[in-house]
């Protein structure tokens, strides 16, 4: 059983800070890669508090998240179920809760709320509850009768006027009860990694909506309209920029393979045809093998994990690695997207700032068009900029997420990228000095403070007391291994074995089911534990047995 963790110094002081407040509502503000979901989990383990039938919900942001916080979870030894829906009915009773998402919640609000009454809920990036006026409503009816809220967020809040569910507000803005900035983390050292932004200018030709050709760089001052026109023709497939600044890009993450042979690239695209454009111009082009990502394959999430555990040199994606994706040996990126808005380039940047110990010199590149909003953005970095529910001027250039104001698809089809050459390059780096980095596995800080070992509360016990996998492995132990793993397994073999005894006795599918459950006191399957799929897999062995 997992008795203990190792917590940064912001990780305890936050945790203590948690723990001593009154209130049921606790924002937690910190910067990507910083460790959130080892704060949240330990603060999980002291919430449940060693008492049954308290549950622990999880709402993220993304699908693949879901996965991810399942297996975290799972090394602190809860339990919880990544792939829960509303039809399931009852929580199995060896299971601590359940991994949702902001969209889901829209769906399935009230049989939330019966689950969440007096339950633990965890928001990870609590601002995707604004994407859609639905979310934040169906988020506040399911969660109103939790026990406590913990909301966290890597990123700024959305800069728009609807306010965030279970997040206080002071004069009109957000209020973290702690905060971790991306200075702090790199002040602190062995949190971050410290990220450069080379940048590219060009010239571009292009025609646009009205039929007006138009040409101008990086440096030539344009409206809006005109400025998204020239970063789409910037980032055009047709264009000789984007290969230039993608040559640039493979030679520096070949430069840093020879030291890190498993480091990672991504090219953050515009779109799915675009994405797989860019990975055919490195296939061809460059030689270099890219993996493709976009939301509309089923595989999308094994594939994220694929490239996370491996060693392929390339990931291009859309937005599928936009925020919360933990991909540690990512180090060179290309920013080339149409989106300009500053939460999305921040939520870009946060891939490229985990730190991996035992790495030496982790110098993350992320490489952008020498646009001036972009060029903001990088210098922004450093600044916290807190939610606001106020309108400023700067928050109306944002309002469009595709940057590109060119209306309705009509007037895009008249848009044409003619020309694009890259001119010039500059670099501006993160916001700490040049050091040499040490190549020790752990900060010797961590180690000489004894208070940075934290003992965690007992989990809250299950039903069924512990599971054994056929190798005699304890599932709630020290192995991280997913429960929702092991009862997939469980059920596959259930499945094969009623199949089996069909064609054995001819009876139907309900039938032969419904004597399996019978026989083992399983009322739906979805609701069995562990224990429950084991009993009734050896009734389902025996009675093939003896058919």
């Amino acid at each position: 059983m997992t008795r203990s963790v190792r917590l940064r110094p912001w990780q305890k002081a936050a945790l203590d800070k948690f723990l001593a407040s009154p209130e049921p509502d606790f924002l937690a503000v910190a910067t990507p890669g910083a460790g959130k979901t080892t704060f949240a989990l330990t603060a999980a383990r002291h919430v449940l508090g060693g008492e049954p039938g308290r549950r622990l919900i999880v709402v993220a942001p993304t699908a693949h998240l879901k996965l991810q916080w399942g297996r975290a979870a799972a090394r602190f030894a809860l339990h919880l179920d990544p792939d829960w829906s509303a039809a399931d009915g009852r929580l199995p009773g060896d299971m601590h809760g359940i991994v949702t998402t902001y969209q889901q919640v829209a769906g399935s609000a009230e049989v939330l709320r019966a689950l969440a009454r007096d339950a633990f809920v965890v928001f990870d990036e609590i601002h995707h509850a604004g994407d859609d006026r639905a979310w934040g409503e169906s988020v506040r009816r399911a969660f109103a009768d939790a026990a406590r809220r913990l909301s966290l967020s890597g990123t700024p809040f959305r800069s728009d006027t609807r306010a965030i569910p279970f997040v206080r507000y002071v004069l009109d803005e957000a209020a973290p009860d702690f905060e971790y900035g991306y200075g702090d983390a790199l002040t602190d050292g062995r949190v971050v990694r410290p990220v450069y932004f080379p940048r590219t200018n060009g010239h571009m030709e292009w025609s646009a909506p009205d039929g007006s050709l138009h040409a101008a760089s990086f440096d030539d001052p344009l409206d809006q309209a005109r400025a998204s026109q020239r970063l789409r023709t910037a980032l055009s497939l047709e264009g000789e920029w984007l290969p230039t600044v993608l040559r640039t890009a493979v030679d520096q993450l070949t430069a840093i393979r020879a030291e890190q042979a498993d480091a990672g690239g991504l090219v953050i695209a515009i779109d799915q045809d675009h994405a797989r454009g860019i990975a055919k111009l490195l296939k061809d082009r460059f030689r270099a093998k890219a993996a493709v990502v976009t939301s509309d394959d089923p595989d999308a999430s094994a594939r994220i994990s694929r490239f996370s555990s491996g060693s392929e040199p390339w990931l291009v994606a859309v937005r599928m690695v936009s925020e919360g994706v933990d991909i540690p040996r990512l180090r060179v990126g290309v920013y080339a997207t149409t989106t300009t808005t500053e939460l999305f380039f921040r939520q870009a940047v946060g891939r490229f700032v985990r730190w991996s110990p035992g790495v030496r010199n982790q110098k993350a590149y992320l490489f952008i068009p020498d646009d001036d909003r972009l060029r903001a953005r990088a210098f922004q970095i450093a600044d916290a900029r807190r939610h606001s529910l106020r309108r400023r001027q700067e928050q109306r250039e944002e309002r469009d997420p595709s940057a590109l104001d060119l209306g309705d698809e009509e007037q895009l089809s008249l848009f044409a990228a003619l020309s694009a050459v890259a001119t010039g390059h500059e670099v501006h780096g993160s916001f700490e000095a040049d050091r040499d980095d040490v190549d020790d596995d752990l900060d010797p800080r961590l180690d000489d403070d004894p208070l940075l070992v934290h003992d965690l509360a007992p989990p809250p016990p299950l039903a069924g007391g512990r599971a054994f996998d056929a190798s005699g492995i304890d599932l709630g132990g020290e192995t991280g291994r997913m429960r929702r793993e092991e009862k997939k397994r469980l059920r596959d073999r259930n499945a094969d074995v009623a199949a089996a005894l069909v064609r054995r006795t001819g009876w139907s599918h309900a039938q032969v089911n419904g004597e399996l459950n019978r026989l083992s006191g399983v009322g739906r399957v979805t609701e069995a534990t562990v224990v429950q799929l084991q009993r009734r897999l050896d009734a389902g062995e025996r009675w093939l047995r003896n058919a």
